[in-house]
């Protein structure tokens, strides 16, 4: 069942933030992102389907009927309420067992869920689980330029502009993975079913000027087409797994509720395509014989020996605040994205005490939020590992921007909690004036700074605001209210 309903072009504007007196302190990382401007993009080297896949169809359940359910990677009772169309407190008296203080469930456990039957969901085929999605623990000893170089694909030959200089597409796709947490195996598979990358030994024009079909010359070559997409793979990916991806509209205006039953990176893959073919393509383009059928050709079964991302109940570990006690520092941002734009909402920002505002040095520290050891640096970038394994794919990682070069911590580098990180700066990305930005990272998942595993800074959690950089940070009845202004109602102090 389908129907057509008018669509609206959505714009997503980024709001510069104002300069303030003590430390403007707006950032955004600058990794070529353009914003969201939904234009119609022509498939590249992706073959026209012959049929369209026939999806087996949900039945119109009874109102509150239970269905089995078998609880997947990072669900928390919330949001299967939104999926489902029912309300936590429904699923908890069809499951009195799950404890009243469960943050995410456990992977695996049966479940009993009152549905509500909405109109128009989508297809149920699952493309690939979760796990390779994000550049997590499945993704660890994976060589891009190995695999790249095994193929006789055009994609082995390449050589573009990205990050200040020229680099080879196992570079480009090495730091577009690491930085949104974007599995490298599934930006191959997409480029190889999309543009032939890995199979075809000739790209045309066309394909390697837009791999990947999305045809805005703000977007022109491999760097800037992958930034697009893995950050529109994060917005479908992040706002699924917080319930605001309820639905979304088809470029001929059909409208798509995701299968209640689906997962998170399946969903995020059927909003990309969404934007990029046809119904009829995108339909064949997410069951078995599309991109799954490439994902199975270049890496085997995806959805053997699965290992979920996150365990059940997950708690996040003690955390300081970014800065040591003594001089009164300003909660300059709410929960805002750590990379691109639009979801996940993960980073905070924290601005120290300046006489003057702008991107003013300082010979302050951004400190370690807790022990650990130093993984990558990069500019303005310090990733702090808290598992000490050396690997940021694996465990909780905490991830500080806006570290000046001068001073800033080196690779390898073991910290205890409140030792120095680095001075906060504008470095790195697009930045109005001095602070230190961090988000947290679980198993490659970025964690949403509000929500079930909300930051947590010494007993202060936060919330979001009505939008990006707004929110607060609550400690019983104490509320600290985030603004560039920095005024005393953003003054926080660590320790305290």
């Amino acid at each position: 069942m389908t129907f057509k309903i008018k669509v609206k072009q959505l714009l997503l504007r980024l709001v510069l933030p104002a300069v303030i007196i003590l430390a403007s302190t707006g950032c955004m990382p600058n990794p070529g992102y353009s914003g969201f401007i939904m234009t119609t993009a022509i498939p590249t080297a992706t073959p026209q389907p012959t049929h369209v896949t026939a999806f087996p169809q949900r039945l119109h359940y009874q109102p509150g009927e239970l269905v089995d359910y078998l609880v997947q990677s990072a669900d928390t009772l919330p949001i299967l309420a939104v999926r489902f169309n029912t309300t936590e407190d429904q699923i908890r008296q069809a499951n009195p067992s799950i404890p009243l203080d469960v943050t995410t469930l456990p992977p695996g456990m049966p479940m009993k869920i009152p549905i509500y039957y909405l109109p128009l969901w989508g297809p149920p085929y699952q493309i690939v689980p979760d796990s390779l999605f994000v550049d997590g623990p499945a993704q660890t000893g994976f060589d891009t330029q190995a695999f790249i170089s095994s193929h006789p694909g055009w994609l082995k030959n390449y050589t573009g502009y990205a990050f200040s200089g020229t680099r080879t597409a196992a570079e480009i796709i090495n730091y577009i993975a690491i930085n949104y947490s974007v599995s490298p195996r599934l930006i191959l598979s997409l480029l190889d079913y999309q543009a032939g990358a890995l199979s075809l030994d000739e790209g045309t024009q066309n394909t390697l000027d837009y791999p990947l079909g999305y045809r805005n010359p703000s977007n022109k070559g491999l760097y800037l087409q992958l930034n697009w997409a893995a950050n529109l793979l994060n917005n479908g990916y992040y706002s699924y797994r917080i319930g605001q991806l309820t639905s979304f509209i088809h470029l001929d205006g059909t409208l798509e509720r995701p299968d209640p039953w689906q997962n998170a990176a399946t969903v995020s893959l059927q909003y990309y395509f969404s934007t990029l073919y046809d119904y009829n393509t995108y339909l064949q383009t997410v069951s078995q014989d599309g991109l799954a059928r490439t994902y199975r050709a270049l890496f085997g079964d995806p959805w053997v020996d699965v290992k979920p991302v996150m365990p059940g109940d997950l708690r996040q570990p003690a955390l300081r605040f970014p800065f040591l006690p003594g001089p009164v520092w300003a909660f300059t941002g709410g929960p805002h994205t750590n990379w691109g734009g639009g979801a996940p909402l993960t980073s905070l920002d924290f601005a120290p005490p300046l006489e003057t505002g702008g991107c003013t040095p300082t010979k302050l520290w951004a400190t370690a939020v807790a022990d650990g050891l130093v993984v990558r640096t990069d500019d303005g970038v310090v990733v702090l590992d808290l598992d000490g394994d050396g690997d940021e794919r694996t465990g909780w990682v905490v991830f500080y921007l806006h570290m000046a070069a001068e001073g800033r911590v080196t690779v390898g580098t073991k910290l205890k909690a409140g030792d120095p990180v680095g001075h906060p700066s504008c470095e790195g990305g697009y930045a109005t004036g001095t602070h230190v930005h961090i988000a947290r990272k679980y198993n490659g998942e970025w964690i949403p700074a509000d929500g079930t595993l909300a930051f947590n800074l010494e007993g202060w959690i936060a919330h979001n605001g009505n939008e990006a950089y707004q929110g607060t940070l609550t400690r019983n009845s104490q509320v600290i209210t985030a603004c560039t202004c920095s005024d005393p109602g953003t003054h926080v102090e660590s320790g305290k």
